[in-house]
């Protein structure tokens, strides 16, 4: 009779299916199935092929592939090219992750503070961000020229050096020359995430720690770092995954070169599936991290949606990962205590000296050094003083590009007045859109960033929905695999995606492009979308259900509309990473018709000859665009990636 009952209530609910599936399976599952086409076709089912692709080798006498288990990666244990490859890799993220995290705190705890014209400096600080990686390559590589960079001068003016140096060509300097150009490409990063986290600081502790006689640095270690702790390990995970996997700039920037000293290891992975066409090795080389990369992101996905439990209502014991968490924390504070001693130590020297002058003066040792406004007013000034540096180091780029496309090949040539054109003339900009494919190349990325940016976020906007607000079977699988798809490095996608998308048949083609970048695009918006949704009321919604509204209704005229800031920071972030991606234009991609910005200003480097006029000109040009979008909507970028990104 029960069990009569139970199947009778069910069935008046909706059946079984309803049962087993979820109370909104219908909605749900037609709201992610194209998520779920995409990340399958196109990430997880390359993924898998992948691996069962590395363990396979290319025979170029009988051009028949054949299995060798797992001797591919045996053999990379004794390679001496990826052992190098690897040390590089390590080099190159420890460094820029120090330096990145260093001069990223400094900068967002100067513009969390008091400070004029504190909106202008931050929208500057960020300029590196929104820069194509390109455009960025080609500006250093101008700025390191031995003949006809700005760097060497400058040195040589105020007197570091007394002869050129090759910054790139140099294998002692060329490691030390990428990772620089890395900082200033990643301090944004830095400085956005670490200002959300200090923005989020309780005041009232900074204050009552203040009261309590504690000085700036003691306050800053004892209450502003734990407070940070979280957003800390998330930034410095997310870096970490980024870095590692790095192929852009310093593939373009040098190569690998010289004599290997730059090569990491996603370029080494390149040069032997796609340049010598050994899938199997070069799929191992890149399959070689995966064990890493899967430890971090693991640890990312625990950090980031570890907020969840933080409100002490979880009832559950503290498991395996819980603690790994803790430690991580814990060692995250260990290094930054070991990092900032000697700040403490020298501001404590420096405060006990002052205070016992005025001991020996006869002054009163106990009162504040100095009056709250001469202080105040000198930590003005020393803020700004400080800032000076950083601003010279992200403006100068933007400086070479624009005075470098205003002058005439001559005038380059012949190193005349290096730091200003004379006279200043637009033919760099008039051979660049008649004699090169520029304008071809810019209807290219136009029209692949437009689309691959629309199906994006329609994809994107239906699956967040579905994952905040319907409930079905399987919405916290879909949600965890979405997290890996998000934070999986495209390093371990280009090669699987080459294989797959040649077996389509679209290689070298629009299609190509625009199927392939919604595998980063589309996770990043729905994680986003995802951050967003959560913060709308859910009353609103069962308010209209109550009026008989359907779900697609709810979406499209409700939430959908009180979701339009988001939408709009979404659309700018896919549009601008869509713009300015180069690996996949790069690989996927040969003719010339078909190059977007990033391949065709990349393809006007012949050999030891760069017409740095012009491709200054074509990088400034291609800058505007995304500088424009990013001025106009600076506020919801910002959101977007502060908001949605880290706690989605």
């Amino acid at each position: 009779m029960t069990m009569n009952a139970t199947l009778a209530s069910r069935a008046q609910r909706g059946g079984w299916p309803r049962a087993v599936f979820g109370r909104d399976w219908k909605v749900g599952y037609l709201f992610v199935l194209p998520m779920v086409l995409i990340m399958g076709g196109l990430i997880f089912w390359p993924f898998i092929d992948a691996i069962i692709l590395s363990t396979t080798a290319f025979n170029f006498n009988t051009g028949e592939t054949f299995s060798v288990g797992f001797r591919n990666y045996q053999r990379l244990l004794s390679n001496t090219d990826f052992i190098l490859s690897l040390q590089n890799t390590i080099t190159f993220t420890l460094w820029s992750l120090s330096l990145k995290f260093v001069i990223g705190m400094t900068l967002a705890l100067i513009l969390n503070s008091r400070l004029p014209y504190r909106s202008l400096i931050s929208g500057i600080m960020l300029l590196p961000w929104i820069v194509p990686e390109i455009v960025t390559a080609l500006a250093w590589r101008s700025i390191y020229d031995p003949l006809f960079g700005g760097l060497n001068p400058m040195l040589q003016g105020v007197g570091v050096i007394n002869k050129p140096l090759g910054w790139l060509s140099d294998p002692h300097m060329a490691m030390g020359s990428i990772i620089s150009v890395n900082v200033w490409k990643g301090i944004p990063f830095f400085v956005l995430l670490l200002l959300s986290g200090l923005k989020a600081v309780d005041k009232e502790q900074l204050e009552a720690a203040e009261v309590d006689g504690a000085n700036a640095v003691e306050r800053f270690r004892h209450v502003t770092l734990p407070s940070l702790r979280y957003v800390i390990v998330v930034t410095l995970l997310l870096s970490f995954i980024s870095t590692f996997n790095q192929f852009g700039l310093p593939f373009l920037m040098t190569g690998g070169g010289p004599s290997g000293a730059t090569k990491l290891y996603a370029i080494l992975a390149y040069e032997k599936a796609i340049g010598s066409l050994q899938y199997g090795p070069g799929i191992a080389i890149a399959f070689s991290v995966a064990p890493l990369m899967a430890l971090l992101i693991w640890l990312l996905a625990r950090f980031m949606r570890h907020d969840d439990k933080r409100d002490g209502t979880s009832t559950k014991a503290p498991g395996f990962g819980d603690r790994l968490v803790g430690l991580g924390s814990s060692l995250v504070s260990l290094i930054v205590d070991i990092l900032f001693w000697p700040v403490r130590v020298i501001y404590s020297g420096v405060e006990a000296l002052i205070r016992q002058v005025r001991v020996i003066s006869g002054r009163e040792a106990a009162r504040p050094i100095l009056s709250p406004r001469t202080r105040e007013g000198g930590s003005v000034l020393a803020r700004l003083l400080v800032l000076v540096p950083f601003l010279g180091f992200v403006l100068f780029p933007f400086y070479w590009i624009i005075i470098t496309s205003l002058k005439s090949t001559q005038q380059i040539s012949e190193r005349r007045s290096i730091f200003w054109p004379e006279p200043a003339t637009l033919d760099q900009y008039n051979h660049l859109l008649t004699g090169t494919g520029f304008l071809t190349w810019l209807m290219n990325s136009v029209l692949v960033a437009s689309l691959s940016t629309f199906i994006s976020v329609a994809l994107a906007s239906l699956a967040a929905y579905a994952l905040t607000r319907l409930r079905f079977t399987g919405a916290g699988t879909l949600t965890t695999l979405l997290l890996i798809t998000y934070l999986l490095p495209g390093t371990l996608l280009f090669i699987p995606l080459y294989q797959t998308l040649t077996s389509l048949g679209i290689i070298n083609s629009y299609a190509a492009l625009i199927l392939t970048y919604p595998t980063f695009l589309l996770p990043f918006a729905t994680w986003v979308m995802m951050g967003y949704f959560r913060s709308i009321p859910v009353e609103l919604e069962e308010a209209a259900m109550i009026d008989g509204a359907s779900r697609f209704y709810i979406f499209w005229r409700i939430t959908l509309p009180l979701a339009a800031p988001a939408l709009l920071s979404v659309t700018l972030f896919a549009f601008t990473n869509a713009w300015n991606e180069f690996l996949f234009a790069f690989v996927f991609i040969t003719s010339e018709s078909l190059r977007t910005l990033p391949i065709g200003l990349q393809s006007m480097v012949v050999g030891d000859i760069l017409p740095w006029g012009r491709l200054m000109a074509a990088s400034l040009l291609t800058a505007v665009p995304v500088a424009v979008l990013y001025i106009y909507a600076q506020r919801f970028l910002v959101e977007g990636l502060t908001v949605g990104g880290v706690k989605g």
